[in-house]
């Protein structure tokens, strides 16, 4: 189950990024999503918590579900 998580993790990073870099480029924060500019070192990016969450949860299931 953790090899799930953390594959699932991985996969749900990624998806994130890509979803929020989209939505976050164009100006808004896609509602529930809650999009907004995260600032690290010098380099900036769009994120969201909920997003990634939810996105880990799914692909951790979906991970686990093919390893059974």
């Amino acid at each position: 189950m953790a090899i799930a998580v953390i594959k699932g993790s991985m996969s749900g990073a990624l998806v994130t990024w890509l979803v929020a870099l989209f939505i976050g480029s164009s100006g808004s924060t896609g509602a529930q999503l809650a999009i907004h500019k995260i600032y690290f070192e010098q380099h900036s990016f769009y994120w969201s918590w909920p997003l990634f969450l939810g996105l880990t949860v799914l692909f951790a299931s979906i991970v686990w579900l093919m390893d059974s």
